[in-house]
């Protein structure tokens, strides 16, 4: 049989697995009867709820006897381990770019890879159905951006396709396509057949694979998802290439895909995505081989992470009353799966046996692991973000960063002025003709920590910002991030009213009415630079003395939602994150207001 293995790479919500839906139904993945939700390949809930691929996956089409091998990868910067790991899974790629939005910076991230990678690269410019929509001006950016990227005369010579996802259309002409046409995504299949590279023919003795994902069944255990290199690959013995060296094991179960849907195999040729079950302890980048002389291939490597976090247990008064999971053994335990899977992680030990250093390429990816922590039933507490920092020839260096900011015209004195404070240094400023402005900076990653929220009051909820790692440079100085200070209970009990209508005045608070509080638990953000411990629990008294004038209505403002990345950005080097189950909590790091300093740093 035929194969050709496809990965779908674009930034962030540009409409790669939408466009996997249009591939899936319009090849007859599915049966007549089989109910299929929008978006089939974000599986998890997570990817559901925040509208993002988290983690690579395949599945695969049928289409003139041609079996085609398609990974959706993740859009996220954060992600791009998942993004790197794949790639070695596939001869070509397709790379989607929004009709209006253009290349942004993980459309830079992921192209590089790909080109380095050697892989056939297909261009498809989607959403041309938008109002603002400008294909032709974004395929000159493409362009544009594989020459800056060093493409060579082959590499430029793209075949191009345009696309509404939505709709399961594609066109090789822009002309082709208007509002109402009636089409479909064969021009897009066809351009992977006569385009993309099979998988060259290979000897039969030799069957090789190298481990580029996990995955878990409740019947089989562990799986092991990769390529078959070169050769067949059946049911047996076989080697297994570790980092600890080799030893005999044997494939139990060998599956391939159809669909979305594994089904198992005897035998596997070159070219074949397989997932194999039955050998314990295999983890990404080992290899199993079979034949009379097996040897390893080369193992996965992606670039090293940027952003550390401390990860500890749950010391607050509270702990143990909502999670299943909190002792550091438990936490340990599930540090150590994570990275089994998560090659672009890493964890080290801490100052103590109950703290862990955990690295991740961003915010964001640290978070998602959190809150699966914290949905699986884990109580622990987190640190803030720091970047992680080296020296080479004697120089300090840190991780800088190229952010896009995509923000209406008035709002640009101020996000220019955040920047600045950020040690942020302009590379570009592009008016769009309009009432838009897209602004490059070159910033270090710290300055980025707490400035997403940040941004998104300062342009009203309507700026977009994207980010890309750049490398690393010498260090910026001090960045001074957290103008102001925290508002801190004094006290254990439950939040008043009465007491919190009096609050308002000092600052903006976290937590409404009937809350349950602690001693040493952060409440609010102070209206000026330094902390103020205050009690949040005193009732009014009730006498039978009737007061001099009537009673104030007491109305409360609604508290600031705290999410797990909110918190994250907001705390400071005194204070943790709790996470729990059922509640997200800031707190000191030491509890008790006679113990710690009033003043902040």
């Amino acid at each position: 049989m035929e194969y050709r293995n496809v990965a779908i790479i674009a930034h962030v919500d540009h409409g790669k697995t939408t466009l996997v839906d249009g591939l899936l139904h319009q090849c007859h993945a599915f049966t007549a009867h089989e109910h299929v939700e929008a978006r089939v390949m974000d599986s998890m809930d997570l990817e559901r709820e925040r509208g993002i691929t988290i983690t690579s996956k395949n599945t695969a089409v049928y289409y003139h006897d041609v079996k085609i091998n398609i990974v959706d990868t993740p859009g996220h910067a954060d992600f791009g381990g998942e993004v790197e790991r794949v790639l070695q899974m596939v001869d070509g790629a397709l790379l989607l770019v929004d009709a209006s939005e253009g290349p942004l910076p993980q459309t830079r991230f992921v192209l590089r890879k790909a080109m380095e990678a050697g892989l056939k690269v297909v261009v498809c410019v989607n959403k041309i159905d938008r109002i603002d929509a400008r294909a032709e001006e974004v395929l000159q950016e493409v362009y544009d951006l594989f020459i800056e990227l060093g493409a060579d005369d082959e590499q430029i010579n793209f075949p191009v396709l345009y696309a509404v996802a939505k709709e399961g259309v594609a066109f090789h002409n822009l002309s082709e396509w208007s509002p109402g046409v009636k089409g479909d995504l064969r021009p897009l299949l066809d351009t992977f057949l006569s385009f993309m590279p099979a998988p060259p023919p290979q000897s039969q003795e030799q069957g090789r694979v190298v481990i580029t994902n996990l995955d878990y069944d409740s019947y089989v255990g562990r799986l092991a998802l990769g390529r078959v290199i070169e050769g067949k690959l059946r049911r047996g013995a076989a080697a297994w290439f570790h980092e600890g060296g080799n030893k005999p094991v044997k494939i139990q179960l060998l599956y391939t895909w159809t669909g979305l849907r594994r089904h198992e195999v005897d035998e596997a040729e070159a070219g074949d995505i397989i997932a194999i079950a039955g050998i314990e302890g295999i983890t990404v980048g080992d290899t199993v081989a079979q034949g009379p002389n097996p040897v390893a291939l080369p193992r996965v490597r992606v670039d090293e992470p940027t952003i550390g976090m401390d990860f500890t247990i749950n010391t607050s008064p509270f702990a143990g009353r909502e999670g299943k999971f909190v002792t550091s053994r438990q936490i340990r335990e599930r540090l150590e799966r994570e990275i089994m899977s998560n090659v672009s992680l890493r964890v080290d030990a801490g100052p103590t046996s109950e703290v862990f250093k955990v690295y991740g390429r961003g915010e964001l990816q640290l978070a998602i692991l959190i809150e699966q922590m914290r949905r699986e039933g884990f109580e622990l507490s987190v640190s803030r973000p720091e970047v992680v920092r080296k020296e080479v020839d004697g120089k300090l260096l840190e991780p800088w960063e190229i952010v896009t900011i995509g923000v209406p015209e008035e709002h640009v004195g101020e996000v220019t002025q955040r920047m600045a404070a950020r040690k942020g240094q302009m590379q570009n400023m592009i008016s769009d003709g309009g009432s838009r402005s897209r602004l490059i900076y070159r910033v270090p990653s710290r300055g980025l920590i707490g400035f997403r929220n940040e941004f998104l009051t300062l342009s009203r909820g309507e700026g977009i910002l994207n980010s890309i790692f750049d490398g690393w440079d010498e260090d910026a100085g001090v960045i001074q991030q957290r103008l102001r200070g925290a508002l801190i209970a004094d006290r254990t009990g439950k939040t008043t009213t009465y007491t919190l209508y009096k609050l308002q005045p000092r600052g903006d608070l976290f937590v409404g009415n009937a809350v349950d509080v602690y001693e040493g638990m952060v409440i609010g953000l102070h209206s000026r630079d330094n902390d103020l411990n205050v009690d949040a629990t005193r009732a009014k008294q009730l006498t039978n003395f009737r007061s001099a004038g009537a009673d104030e209505k007491q109305i409360l403002a609604p508290p600031v939602r705290i999410t797990l990345e909110t918190a994250m950005e907001f705390i400071d080097d005194t204070e943790w994150v709790e996470i729990t189950p059922t509640a997200i909590r800031i707190r000191k790091r030491i509890l008790q207001s006679n113990l710690r300093s009033i003043r902040r740093g």
